[in-house]
This record gives C-alpha cells, sequence and structure tokens, in this order.
C-alpha cells in the first residue's frame, strides 16, 4: 500500500478513507468470529440470530465449525440487501430501522427453531447492531404497528441507543433475555458484535440472550422524558408491567455464556494503526462518545483548534479518532443521517480553516436510512457550498447534511459492509 506524506492534501483524503476501510475490515466477521467458537455439543447445534452482521456471521461460522455439518442448522435474520449464501443456516432479510411484517414473522420462527431442545443441544446466538428492529415480535396485547410508530418515535426523539433499547425490551416477546429462557435447557452461547457505547452486551440488539438490569419503570421514564405519549397501547403495556424481562439472578443463565468478538475499540485501533505508519500521530479521543450529533461537532472542533493553535493535545500532524453513536433531534425536513449532521457541524465550526480533513462514516455503510455510508470534509467544503448559493446553516437547521455533502461529491458510498461496530469519525491535522 502507497501511504500518503503529510505534505499531500489529496493523500490526506485518501488516509481518511483507507483507515476507514481498515476500520471495517477489523470487524469482519471472517476476521474474528473464527477465535470464538464453542466447542461441538454431543447432540445438535442450532444457530439462531438477528443484525445487520448476523448473515456474515453466520456464513463465517459455517467455513470455521468443525462439529458434524449434518447436526447444524439454524435461522438468521439480517437487513434487507445483507444477505450471503450460507448451507445450513437459513438466511432471511427483514426491515431496518422501523420493523416490518417480515421481521415479525422471522422472530416468531426463530423462537420455534429453539423450542424443544435438549440439555445436549448448543444453540450460538450470533447478534449485532440492528437487531432490535430485525428481530420484533410484539409483546402480547401489542401490534406491529404499535411497535413501528413507537420506533419512528423513537428515532426522532434524540433518545440514545440505550434509552431506545430499554424501552424495546420492556415491548418484545423475545428481546431483553427472553430468547435465552425459551433455549432451555439447551447450553446457549452468544457471538456478538459491539455497535454500542460501553459494549454493554444487554443494549446489543436489545440483548435477546443476556440479563436485563432495567425495569418497566426504567422505560416509563424514558418516554416520559422525550414526551411520548403514543400509541396509547403502547404506555399503557409499559405501565401494566405485567411481564417483567429475565434478570441476572434467573438460574438459566447460568448456562449461557457470552462472546464479543468484534468492537469499536478494536476498528479504532486498526485505524490508528494505520495513521501511525503513514507518518500521522493518532489519537483516540473515545471509542463510547455520545451526544447530539452537532455538539459533538462542535467539541471536535475545538480540540482541533487547540491542536493547530497549542500542539495539545497532540502535535501535528496528527489523526484524531473517536467512536460510539450520536444522535439527532430531528427538527427539519430533510434528508440527514447522524454522521452527515455531525460532519456539517463540523464544517460550520472550522469554518474553512486549512490543512483539516475528516470523514465520519456509519462501519455498517449506512448513515441512519440513507444510501451512503458516510461523508468527507475538506477545508473548501464551505466556499465550494457558498459558490454554488448553499447555506451550510441553513442545511444543519434542517437536519439536511445529505444533499449538502452530496452537491459537494463528497458522499461516501459503500453499500452493506455486512459489520457493524457503529459510527468512525477521523480528522487529519495536516
Amino acid at each position: 500500500m502507497t501511504h500518503p506524506t503529510v505534505s499531500s492534501a489529496c493523500n490526506q483524503e485518501r488516509l481518511l478513507q483507507d483507515m476507514f476501510e481498515a476500520a471495517v475490515t477489523a470487524a469482519q466477521p471472517a476476521v474474528s468470529l473464527p477465535d470464538f467458537l464453542p466447542e461441538p455439543p454431543a447432540g445438535r447445534t442450532i444457530v439462531v440470530g438477528a443484525g445487520k452482521a448476523s448473515a456474515a456471521m453466520a456464513q463465517a461460522f459455517e467455513k470455521a465449525w468443525t462439529g458434524p455439518a449434518d447436526k447444524l442448522s439454524g435461522l438468521v435474520v439480517t437487513r434487507y440487501e445483507h444477505a450471503v449464501e450460507c448451507r445450513q443456516i437459513e438466511i432471511v432479510e427483514a426491515s431496518h430501522p422501523v420493523p416490518d411484517a417480515a421481521g415479525e414473522a422471522a422472530a416468531k420462527r426463530l423462537l420455534s427453531t429453539v423450542s424443544g431442545l435438549s440439555k445436549d443441544d448448543l444453540v450460538v446466538c450470533l447478534i449485532s447492531g440492528g437487531g432490535s428492529s430485525l428481530l420484533s415480535l410484539p409483546a402480547p396485547g401489542l401490534t406491529l404497528e404499535d411497535k413501528q410508530q413507537i420506533n419512528t418515535a423513537l428515532l426522532k426523539s434524540g433518545a440514545n441507543i440505550k434509552e431506545m433499547n430499554c424501552v424495546r425490551k420492556h415491548l418484545s416477546a423475545i428481546k431483553g433475555g427472553r430468547l435465552a429462557r425459551a433455549c432451555q435447557p439447551a447450553r446457549v452461547v452468544t457471538l456478538l458484535i459491539s455497535d454500542v457505547p460501553d459494549d454493554d452486551l444487554d443494549v446489543i440488539a436489545s440483548g435477546p440472550t443476556v440479563p436485563d438490569p432495567t425495569a418497566f419503570a426504567d422505560a416509563i421514564a424514558i418516554v416520559e422524558k422525550y414526551g411520548i405519549s403514543q400509541p396509547a397501547s403502547v404506555i399503557a403495556h409499559l405501565h401494566a408491567a405485567a411481564d417483567e424481562t429475565p434478570k441476572p439472578q434467573e438460574a438459566f443463565f447460568a448456562n449461557c455464556h457470552s462472546s464479543l468478538i468484534a468492537t469499536p475499540q478494536i476498528s479504532l485501533q486498526a485505524a490508528a494503526d494505520l495513521a501511525a505508519e503513514a507518518g500521522y500521530q493518532p489519537m483516540i479521543l473515545g471509542d463510547s462518545i455520545e451526544g447530539e450529533a452537532a455538539e459533538v461537532a462542535k467539541v471536535h472542533a475545538g480540540i482541533v483548534k487547540q491542536v493547530l493553535k497549542h500542539q495539545q493535545p497532540v502535535n501535528k500532524p496528527c489523526v484524531l479518532l473517536s467512536g460510539g453513536e450520536t444522535t439527532v433531534t430531528v427538527r427539519g425536513q430533510g434528508r440527514g443521517g447522524r454522521n452527515a449532521e455531525f460532519a456539517l457541524a463540523l464544517c460550520v465550526a472550522l469554518d474553512g480553516v486549512e490543512g483539516v480533513y475528516a470523514l465520519a462514516a456509519d462501519t455498517d455503510g449506512v448513515d441512519g436510512s440513507e444510501d451512503n455510508a458516510g461523508v468527507i470534509v475538506r477545508p473548501d467544503s464551505l466556499s465550494r457550498a457558498q459558490a454554488q448559493g448553499l447555506s451550510a446553516t441553513a442545511y444543519l437547521a434542517n437536519n439536511d447534511g445529505y444533499s449538502f455533502f452530496e452537491s459537494l461529491d463528497r458522499l461516501v458510498m459503500t453499500g452493506p459492509t455486512l459489520t457493524n461496530v457503529n459510527d468512525f469519525r477521523a480528522i487529519v491535522i495536516g
């Protein structure tokens, strides 16, 4: 690989793209999953799972599995256009981020797949980000339409992923540890790719096979915090608190084991290693940064200015790296994506400062519900926009980062990457 020199502007942009590719590669199931294979059981091996990376995880599992092929079967649900070919494990597709009937049907089938097992059987659960929407089975008394409405409200509210998934777990018949309970008495091994801040197992895909430390009261507090009062059936269900999620003290969890096979930190470190090799001093600001995307961008811009003015907290040439999951409280009508929102706010805050390039993208290849992974910011982004008569602040107010960067031909288009360790942000300071 030819690495950029610190004085080459075009190579700074190339470095951004190379670092993003390195981050995504480090999180690929084919790279990480084989090291976490469980011992084959005396009985059957049933593979189930959900998430944007779950089909690729299933494929990697099949290729690495050393147990009897005739005793291996399963069912995994992934996002539309994320399926890959598997032999023994069936792959179905459903909608994300708002659930659909295909996801509901898949969740019902998945529960049926793990019913009637014995203590000699093994259930391998492959979980990654996106599983909350893809594995959508409403709790008794609720409908798919109820789940769709509450998901849409949560996505627009500015709630963070931990808050959203707390609510989702308490509206589900399969998440929040309920899938693990349905697998008993079989042994359950869960392999996870983390897309959440702090890598909390119960938050990834709403924790279908791990204990849930939250309660209905927490879910009620969250919907009240964000002023969500509809649909009425959902609010009533939360207040009824009729079927609490399984807690850590439940005996069947002793038969369950979970392993993280890929995390945001692993991907950030891969990017940092590449930056160092290219002659830049890398600094990882954090792998679990949360908050409003525009506010997080202002903080990042402040750090950039500190580097330029005072050579703190690191000397240039350098690369600032961060991960996590920002949020966007949607007030406008534009085409957004939290990474486009971050990048546009960063662009405004930096105001065309020379020698600074940035990339903000989602490692799954989809920024929110758009078709881009993210965007690239250049020092001339504002001046080029102004030459086209575009107001960056107006686009930001309309949550329309996608359209702004589309006009500048600075969208990062990868298609589905088949993994997901959440947001990736890199700022190159030359």
